[in-house]
């Protein structure tokens, strides 16, 4: 016979079912606020998120995107400009987030030069070339081996300075083609480097940052698929287009369907992230009227993680922050605790039953790990750290590119349900008595890293779920 109760822990509220056996069933409520996490969600583009006058209130962010030339982080030969990295590295760990960036050589600008000026002086080659019907000006001949070599070497030094820092979130993998973007569109003069030579560029990234995760352009086509075949993610520009370039082409009809398919990165999103960036800025969404939800839907369907806002302004317009306020809820992993039972009274061990859902639009890419705390009113206080990994658990998906998806872009559907069975050893030093049985996912040092979509987060980012009584004279 079971017995319905209610349990009140942590000023969460949850429904809960004792049985003959004394089994506790606690289902807790799921929240619908936006989550600030780890390696997702909205991108500030130059700015912190306590410096982008443009960020309203109610979106988190986790990562600040930069992009730098090489000649601001290589000043002079051999040389890091350390100064300005470890800086932006402090502000956003002051701010709340991690750093993210990109490493650019080759400028359209003639007065915004990318490259080091001393690249002349060691005898490497430039360019001198054109963008659009302007120009000359000059790029460098990465096809030149003084320019590449020390190029590369520069990634090496990059890497051996920053590879697994702790505030460092991701590198976008750049260098090549304007703006770091593996192209030169636009130019009749001048072409990317030689696969071989842009190939070397993508050995340096992947051998200096083994820690760090790297993110690639999906312009980078062979280098791209070779890229994320070892390990990077991806991401593409002009998320929202639907004919800023043209009226009778677009990147969300015609582009990504294509080079998605062309680079084989159908499946990147199982293993490493994926990152997205509008064409100008999102208020072009609601200037030209493109369609809000299509937009925001095909974004989630194909399972991004990152999307960088620019820092520009948002419309003032409701529906768009209703939609974008949709999109952000899914934006990412979005990890849902539906139930948890264990037996009422714990012995030597506590066996622990939880189904768990992803009902974002991606796995969380960390191997944070689940943990329980076992705590009284005395201050008595044990975490037991499992070794269960959140990042295998991934979000519903739907078939991509197809005339129905074009047509009516569908909602991105939840996550499989998993069952995850834990036997928790409890330490024989452990007083006997009544004790909350918390939970929460947690980095390599036990300290809670993620906040669950449930309700009842202590500030300690614990959430306290049940009561256990621990027996007095516990044996194995």
């Amino acid at each position: 016979m079971e017995k319905r109760w209610m349990v009140a822990v942590g000023g969460m509220l949850a429904a809960g079912v004792v049985s003959a056996a004394q089994q506790v069933v606690v289902t807790p409520e799921e929240t619908d606020e936006l989550l600030a996490n780890p390696g997702m969600g909205w991108e500030t583009f130059h700015h912190t998120c306590r410096q982008d006058k443009n960020l309203p209130a109610w979106i988190p962010s986790t990562v600040q995107y930069i992009r730098w030339g090489w000649k601001d982080l290589e000043t002079e030969p051999g040389v890091l400009n350390t100064n300005r990295v470890d800086q932006a590295l402090r502000e956003s760990r002051a701010a709340g987030q991690r750093l993210a960036f990109r490493v650019m050589c080759c400028s359209p600008y003639a007065k915004q030069v990318y490259h080091p000026a001393w690249l002349k002086t060691i005898g490497g080659r430039e360019l001198l070339a054109d963008h659009n019907g302007k120009g000359p000006f000059p790029i460098p001949d990465m096809d030149d081996p003084v320019v590449l070599n020390a190029h590369l070497e520069f990634i090496k030094r990059l890497g051996a300075r920053y590879d697994g820092h702790p505030d460092l979130d991701h590198l976008d993998l750049g260098s090549i083609g304007w703006w770091g973007e593996w192209h030169l569109s636009g130019s009749k003069n001048c072409k990317v480097p030689t696969l071989e030579n842009r190939m070397k560029v993508v050995d340096a990234y992947l051998a200096a940052f083994r820690k760090t995760p790297l993110i690639m352009l999906l312009n980078g086509k062979e280098c791209t698929t070779y890229a994320t075949a070892h390990g990077a993610g991806w991401r593409a520009d002009s998320m929202g287009d639907l004919g800023s370039f043209s009226p009778k082409w677009s990147h969300m009809r015609n582009a990504y369907p294509d080079w998605i398919r062309a680079t084989r990165v159908q499946d990147v999103w199982t293993r490493a992230p994926v990152a997205y960036e509008p064409p100008m800025e999102v208020s072009e969404f609601v200037e030209r009227k493109w369609p809000l939800r299509w937009i925001f839907n095909y974004a989630l369907a194909c399972h991004r993680s990152l999307f960088s806002g620019k820092s520009g302004k948002l419309p003032d317009d409701p529906l768009f922050r209703q939609e974008l306020e949709r999109f952000l809820k899914r934006l990412g992993y979005r990890l849902v605790l539906r139930e948890i039972r264990h037996p009422a009274q714990a012995g030597a061990t506590l066996d622990v039953g939880m189904k768990w859902q992803n009902v974002g639009s991606a796995p969380c890419y960390r191997a944070y790990r689940l943990a329980f705390r076992l705590a009284n009113d005395r201050g008595v206080s044990k975490v037991l750290t499992s070794e269960t990994a959140v990042n295998r658990w991934l979000p519903g998906s739907v078939e991509l590119f197809t005339e129905t998806f074009f047509k009516e872009v569908p909602d991105l559907p939840p996550g499989p349900v998993y069952d995850v069975s834990e036997k928790i050893a409890v330490p024989a030093d452990l007083p006997a008595g009544t004790y909350t049985l918390s939970v929460a996912v947690v980095d390599e040092s036990s300290v809670p890293a993620v906040r669950l979509a449930i309700k009842g987060r202590g500030a300690d980012g614990w959430y306290a779920l049940s009561k256990v009584e621990v027996a007095k004279g516990r044996q194995e």
